[in-house]
């Protein structure tokens, strides 16, 4: 379960970098702090990470990735290789997204047996 956590924590790092590269200090320290939620035992704050990933997934790598790509169109610069990385970078985000439902099952296989 070690390893889920973590990937959670490096997407959340890695959407809070995106927000400190331009300056939007508010919004990286709130995404550099919500893996602290899961501390709390109960599935909803797991499903808040999971939704908080999803939408991030769509809303700030999926605009990003459209508008790096139309930047280096009009500039007539390659963009194949942007396009393979901000791939990456959307499959990782909803992989970590989907750790939370291991999570989640393996809290609730915990809360039967106690």
């Amino acid at each position: 379960m070690w390893w889920r956590i973590l990937l959670i924590c490096l997407a959340y790092l890695l959407i809070g970098a995106h927000f400190l590269r331009f300056g939007q200090n508010a919004a990286c320290i709130v995404f550099a702090l919500s893996p602290l939620l899961l501390f709390i035992k109960a599935s909803w704050a797991t499903r808040v990470l999971q939704v908080g990933l999803v939408a991030c997934t769509f809303l700030v790598w999926g605009v990003s990735s459209f508008e790096y790509i139309q930047m280096r169109i009009i500039a007539e610069a390659p963009w194949y290789r942007l396009s393979a990385i901000m791939t990456g970078v959307i499959a990782f985000t909803l992989l970590a997204a989907w750790c939370c439902n291991g999570i989640i099952k393996k809290r609730n296989q915990r809360k039967i047996f106690s």
